[in-house]
């Protein structure tokens, strides 16, 4: 949804921001009742909702699905708690999955829905692994809970098996000078400076970077629900004094430190591409926002930063990402102990070893 709309703006229609940034829109007549506009701003639903609540009249419903689709099934999942309890990033994405699925098998009976439509599904995402997890992710979610309802007597996702996971190198991490390129190009006083600043310096992921302003931070600590985590998990990060001078020198939004032209907020993803336009303008080409939540990792574990610390820090669980992190780092600091010790060894045996000036002396004097 859009933050703001062209001046001026339709009778009785009004803005407010939520006390997590996020913007809602209001019909108020005098000083009657409140109406809130669900549709996101911009659509036709929007202007429904709004000329509904201008007469009056309840708010337009859409057209249900025929009971017993697979579009019914998926719109009485989304009336659940199985649903509202997904963290707002779940939920975004396994839309993306559900609107498809709708699209092109909607009209058909849920109980037409087999194991093997449900691998058809998968195969057919078997390009992009990632893509064909996150569909099994979203129809688990949903026949879980309608198997749990008793809407249908099998659970055909269950025995489906997730593709495997490509092994790669996964983002790549920045480097210091990647970081004093950056600087260079994006000086103090550049908002650029400040996007990067508050990924390196928060270690929060794009969709929380984006979000973060000073409604958040109380006596230097910022303290934010994060989107990601399953219930949706509390992180306090304090700010640190190079972070604090970034943001002082600007320019932030009033809602969010990051923003774009003219302080305006920026979603996730374009914020995403904004940045990503940034670091080629100084000449990293390969690098991107979740690369700065490695760097900031890796910072925070070689500064000796315990699995219990990163995990408050980046919002983990468990014990497997962090430790990651801490292993790579004790390893590091492992090997400069080892290599320091050779390099003492080598420098005692070096003293201990008499030098060729000192034999030739020893020689003259024994032929003497």
């Amino acid at each position: 949804m859009q933050d703001d709309m062209p001046r001026p703006r339709p009778p009785h229609l009004q803005r407010q921001v939520t006390q997590h940034g996020r913007v809602a829109w209001y019909v108020r007549i005098g000083r009657g009742p409140r109406t809130r506009i669900r549709a996101p701003f911009g659509t036709p639903e929007f202007d429904a909702e709004y000329q509904a609540a201008i007469a009056g009249n309840p708010r337009p419903r859409k057209a249900g699905a025929e009971a017993g689709s697979l579009a019914w099934l998926v719109e009485r999942y989304r009336e659940t708690t199985a649903w509202t309890d997904l963290s707002l990033a779940t939920r975004r994405n396994r839309e993306n999955h559900f609107r498809r699925v709708i699209e092109k098998a909607g009209h058909q009976p849920i109980h037409s829905i087999t194991s093997a439509v449900i691998t058809k599904g998968r195969d057919s995402r078997a390009a992009t692994p990632a893509q064909a997890r996150n569909f099994l992710d979203a129809m688990r979610g949903l026949f879980k809970w309608a198997k749990e309802a008793k809407h249908v007597a099998v659970d055909p996702t269950v025995g489906v098996k997730n593709p495997k996971r490509r092994k790669g190198p996964g983002f790549p991490v920045w480097t210091e000078e990647d970081a004093a390129g950056y600087d260079k190009r994006w000086p103090l006083g550049t908002k650029e400076r400040v996007w990067r600043d508050v990924l390196f310096y928060t270690g929060l992921r794009r969709g929380d970077a984006v979000t973060l302003g000073r409604q958040h931070v109380r006596d230097g600590i910022a303290t934010l629900r994060t989107e990601k985590s399953q219930g949706e998990m509390i992180v306090s990060i304090p700010i640190l004094p190079i972070l604090q001078c970034t943001l002082d020198a600007g320019p932030t939004g009033e809602l969010a430190f990051i923003c774009g032209n003219n302080g305006k907020p920026l979603t996730k993803e374009s914020f995403g591409n904004a940045f990503k336009d940034a670091c080629q303008a100084a000449g990293l080409f390969n690098r991107s926002a979740h690369g700065c939540r490695k760097i900031a990792a890796t910072r925070a574990a070689e500064a000796g930063a315990t699995v219990a610390e990163l995990n408050a820090i980046f919002g983990w669980k468990g014990t497997s990402m962090a430790s990651l992190y801490t292993e790579a780092a004790d390893r590091k600091r492992l090997a400069l102990d080892a290599m320091a010790k050779v390099q003492g060894r080598a420098n005692e045996t070096a003293t201990s070893i008499p030098s060729p000036s000192s034999k030739v002396r020893a020689l003259g004097r024994k032929g003497k």
